[in-house]
């Protein structure tokens, strides 16, 4: 109990030092905003998504459906956060250091590597049938 009290301080230290350098360093309206886009994109975009795939994949027999649930979110999650990038939202031809990673490729190569941990979890699965 005590050491939850400790990390639960810990915490708010550390969120009242964030808030603290968001007041101070930046505008804050700027983070008002974003704050605002990232709850409307969570609940106009991913909460039906993810509602959509649990409809869509009610199909799969009952082992499968949380591997390839779990797959669908995480993979649309990343496809998500990446997609500026992606687009190469923001470059300028003046600053070649604004997005210097291929980022297509590094999503394709995540979205591969979701593929395969759920192809391991599915077959892990079946074999302990």
């Amino acid at each position: 109990m005590k050491t939850r009290i400790a990390l639960y301080a810990v915490g708010g230290s550390l969120i009242l030092l964030g808030l603290r350098g968001i007041v101070t360093e930046s505008e804050p309206r700027s983070w008002v905003v974003w704050f605002a886009g990232a709850v409307l994109l969570h609940d106009f975009v991913l909460v039906p998504a993810v509602l959509v795939i649990g409809v869509l994949t009610a199909w799969l027999p009952v082992a499968c459906r949380t591997p390839v649930r779990a797959a669908l979110i995480v993979a649309g999650a990343l496809t998500l956060v990446a997609s500026p990038m992606v687009l190469s939202t923001g470059q300028r031809p003046d600053n070649p250091s604004i997005l210097p990673l291929s980022y297509g490729r590094s999503l394709v190569i995540l979205l591969a590597l979701v593929v395969a941990v759920t192809a391991i979890w599915l077959l892990r699965k079946r074999t302990q049938k």
